[in-house]
Order: structure tokens, then C-alpha cells, then sequence
């Protein structure tokens, strides 16, 4: 029997995430449906449409009863299939038509207007789950061995350029060096190879061990946000430091100079809310764990929609 909850895939990766992330949690059986987009997908389509799509051979009845998707671009798909009946669950601002979803799921640093339909939280939804954080942790013995305290520390990258500047990777790691104990760090795809070289040469005095963005081996990502005892994630990167509130460690936010509107009222919401500190601050342990993606798969179960 075809499956009655379709997820409507977005080729980036971080948004399919989202999406992701909210079905996963559903416990229950769904399609993937990888969309691919045409040169029509970045137009603000006012009414529900496939227009945008490059290939739209995947929707055909039976219809699904739930859609879940995320991102500008699948939101006129999604209120496509509502239209034929479906119940819809969208991560992410939609653009027009917001009115027109069944549930809204939106950062609270993307300030959204109060509405019925309307699920505020804290970052972003995404597919880390707290088993995987109790698995993680056995996972990696050699990490578990470092010298206490272990930072963990996450660098992201500029949203767009050309890599975050070295000095500014080499600054962050000197600090996180001067905390003591060891480090666990890894790069993103944002990084870059110059600041990747840049962190490795500050770290090399201390007890560590670098990840770097696409070496090969196991990436310890997992692994670092449950051993870690404290946590430094530089604040460009929304699905990094939503996943890091997974966990009740201390997190402390780094990079702060130079953030966009959404980055920076991200950080200022975590801050005000006690769940982070700057880089160099005080915050006391521990801190609470914040499972939002099991909060919206939650409401979505007690509204009966899945």
C-alpha cells in the first residue's frame, strides 16, 4: 500500500533536513519525494502550483493525507497536494500563501506574526534524535579517552562566501585552547581549507582531535555534542547549534561579529533565553535539552494527523 505521508525532498540538504527530521520522528511509514526544480522556482507563486518543478512524473494519485516539506520553493507544491486533500506541515517561512498550511513550524529568530497555524521554535527542525546522541557516545572510545574537559568544537562558515577567514578560525581556536583540557572540533562544508589549516595549527599545542569537512572516516559530529562538556559552535550555522541544543551541555556561541539579521537574532534569542553564552562568558551546568523536532512530531501525532 502506498505510503500516506509524503516528504517533499529539497535538494539542499539542510532544508531536506527539516523535513526530514519531522517525518523520521512520526514513527510511521513515508514517501520520499525528491524535488527537482526548474527555472520557474524562484518566482513567488501566489496560488498552489507544480510550475516550478523541472520534473513532476512522481505525483500522481493516490494522494497522500500528509505532506510534509520545507523551503521557499516546495511550498506552492505542498499547497498543491493540499489542495487535493492533504494535510499540510511546512518548516521555514513558505512565502505567499502562509495562511494556506495546516501547520507553519518557523524559528522564533525569524520572528513570525502570531497565527493559529503557527509553531514557533527554537533554531531549526532536523534528524538528530536522542538515541542517536546515546549511541554516539560509545561510539567513538578514543575520543572518550581525551583529557577532561572536553570542548567540542563546530565551525561553520560564512552563509555565503568563500570560506570563513583564517584569522578568524585560528582566534576562535586559540580561545577554545586556552579553556583547558581537550578538544573536539570539526569543519563544515563552509569552512574552507584555509581556516581548516588555520584551526589545526592553534589547536596543536592541546590534546585534540580535528575532523576536517569530507576526510575520510567516520565523521565524530555525533559523537562530540555527547561527550563533549562543554560545546563552542560558531553562530552561522542555525542546524549546528539546533542540534547542539539536543544536549544539557554548556554552549557557547563564537564568530558573533559580522552575523546577517537571521543569525544574529538567533543568537540573541538563545542567549536571553539562558540556553547559550558568548564565547568567553559564564554559564553554569547544566543547561536544559531542547528536543524541538520531537515537540512539532508530538503536536502533529496529537492533532491525529499521522
Amino acid at each position: 500500500m502506498p505510503s500516506m505521508i509524503w516528504v517533499l525532498e529539497d535538494p539542499r540538504a539542510g532544508t531536506a533536513a527539516q523535513a526530514l527530521g519531522i517525518a523520521e520522528r512520526l514513527e510511521r511509514p513515508f514517501h520520499r519525494v525528491a524535488l527537482r526544480f526548474g527555472r520557474w522556482a524562484g518566482l513567488p507563486w501566489p496560488w498552489p502550483s507544480l510550475a516550478g518543478l523541472a520534473d513532476a512524473s512522481a505525483f500522481h494519485p493516490p494522494w497522500p493525507s500528509l505532506v510534509i516539506s520545507a523551503g521557499r520553493r516546495a511550498a506552492p507544491v505542498s499547497r498543491w497536494l493540499r489542495a487535493r486533500g492533504a494535510r499540510t506541515i511546512h518548516a521555514m517561512r513558505p512565502g505567499l500563501g502562509a495562511a494556506d498550511f495546516d501547520l507553519l513550524v518557523i524559528g522564533a529568530h525569524d520572528s513570525p506574526s502570531p497565527a493559529g497555524n503557527i509553531m514557533r521554535i527554537q533554531g531549526a527542525a532536523h534528524r538528530l534524535t536522542p538515541a542517536m546522541l546515546r549511541d554516539a557516545a560509545v561510539a567513538f572510545p578514543a575520543l572518550a579517552a581525551l583529557p577532561r574537559p572536553i570542548t567540542g568544537l563546530l565551525l561553520g562558515g560564512p552563509v555565503r562566501g568563500s570560506g570563513m577567514p583564517p584569522g578568524q578560525a585560528s582566534s576562535i581556536a586559540q580561545a577554545v585552547a586556552g579553556l583547558g583540557g581537550s578538544v573536539i572540533a570539526t569543519t563544515s562544508r563552509r569552512t574552507g581549507e584555509a581556516a581548516a589549516a588555520a584551526l589545526a595549527d592553534a589547536l596543536a599545542p592541546v590534546p585534540h582531535h580535528l575532523h576536517r569537512w569530507g576526510a575520510d572516516g567516520p565523521n565524530p559530529f555525533t559523537a562530540i555534542l555527547a561527550l563533549a562538556d562543554r560545546l563552542v559552535v560558531t553562530a552561522d550555522s542555525i542546524s549546528m547549534l539546533s542540534e547542539a541544543l539536543m544536549t544539557t551541555t554548556p554552549l557557547y556561541l563564537a564568530g558573533l561579529d559580522g552575523l546577517g539579521p537571521r543569525h544574529r537574532a538567533l543568537a540573541q534569542g538563545l542567549v536571553a533565553a539562558g540556553l547559550a553564552a558568548p564565547l568567553g562568558a559564564d554559564m553554569a551546568p547544566p543547561r536544559t535539552a531542547l528536543d524541538e523536532t520531537g515537540r512539532v512530531a508530538a503536536e502533529i501525532l496529537r492533532r491525529g494527523w499521522a
